[in-house]
């Protein structure tokens, strides 16, 4: 369930990135602090990239991104970069490390591989619900009202709605 849900939000992702031309990407947004939908893009790939990529190390580092800017300007690598994600999800669950630097120190702390993958998730929506605020000043892309909305709000308004 985990995983054919990370499918579907990162599908969300893709379908609307495939929307889009390299300029209407790459556009800063003034209501995002001049960022654009490309920087948050590229920010939820390279987190699920770094999952990825370290898993196999047992510790996870989400500060040792790449930061690619092929990813945050060109709409299709960063959709070809998606679906690479979508392909390589699906790994057994095991106990990792975490480990952050924060104010000088490294904090490391016990997680799993499913614990991060759910923190992926979250994460990809909360930056989905910002690529939205940016959508919403592009005429000629519409997007659905639950991209970046979290499963449990949208099935919280399901059940209001009856």
């Amino acid at each position: 369930m985990l995983i054919s849900s990370i499918r579907k939000t990162l599908k969300e992702l893709s379908d609307v990135v495939s929307m889009l031309s390299d300029e209407e990407y790459c556009c800063p947004c003034q209501e995002l602090s001049n960022a654009t939908i490309g920087q948050h893009t590229r920010h939820i790939i390279e987190l699920f990239q770094c999952l990825e990529t370290q898993y196999q190390l047992g510790t996870i580092n989400y500060d040792q991104r790449n930061r690619d800017a092929l990813i945050q300007t060109n709409t299709a690598f960063a959709y070809s970069c998606i679906a690479t994600i979508m392909n390589r999800i699906d790994k057994p669950d095991k106990p990792l490390l975490l480990q952050q630097y924060m104010d000088g120190d490294t904090v490391v702390i016990n997680t799993n591989y499913h614990r991060e993958l759910l923190y992926n998730l979250e994460h990809c929506i909360h930056h989905q619900a910002l690529i939205k605020v940016a959508l919403l000043q592009i005429d000629s892309v519409k997007v659905d009202d639950n991209f970046g909305v979290a499963r449990s709000t949208i099935e919280y308004r399901k059940q209001c709605a009856q």
